[in-house]
């Protein structure tokens, strides 16, 4: 079955959110940016599945050996890594001044997640759509909350009879057919 159109497209800065998000900067400082590459990548898993966004997490290649590649994570999120000497800031931009010309953007945003201030200038110049890396992390947060209030377990009933689990009109109700009183 082919995947319907995703709502929006984002672009992830990713050393941007790296660098402002606490917990991820931890990581990054005790056990290296591999590792806070791999966290920010599974967060953004279940959220751009959540939010049906085909996400694409951008990495300089500056902090790599290897050249220019794109991994396919789940078909919801993607990581790019740059071309050696380019930064996620021109690849963004680039990606930016493309959509402009597409025809996609008649029924699919693009959302470009940084908090340096000349990138936002430059993609709300292109018309994307902006978010800081400190919103991103309450949304993600907060759907994460939402995720967990669905997946509570439900209120055990009182007793372990199906009966203790109707309302007390529905129990009467039974109550008064299997002694047979009818209307």
């Amino acid at each position: 079955m082919a995947r319907s159109q995703p709502q929006a497209l984002l672009l992830v800065d990713g050393y941007n959110v790296v660098g402002a998000w606490p917990e991820l900067a931890r990581i990054r400082d005790r056990h290296g940016l591999e590792a806070s590459r791999y966290r920010l990548a599974e967060t953004l898993t279940g959220y751009s599945a959540y939010q049906d966004f085909d996400t694409r997490l951008v990495f300089d290649a500056q902090y790599r050996d290897s050249g220019s590649s794109q991994e396919v994570i789940t078909p919801n999120l993607t990581i790019h890594f740059t071309e050696f000497g380019q930064t996620a800031d021109t690849h963004i931009e680039r990606v930016c001044a493309d959509f402009r010309y597409d025809l996609r953007k008649f029924y699919q945003r693009l959302i470009v997640v940084t908090s340096d201030r000349a990138q936002q200038q430059t993609v709300i110049g292109y018309g994307a759509e902006w978010m800081s890396s400190d919103r991103l992390a309450a949304e993600v947060e907060m759907i994460a909350r939402r995720i967990q209030r669905k997946q509570a377990t439900p209120k055990k009933s009182s007793g372990r009879f199906l009966a203790n689990c109707l309302d007390p009109a529905a129990q009467k109700r039974l109550s008064e057919l299997r002694f047979g009183k009818s209307d």
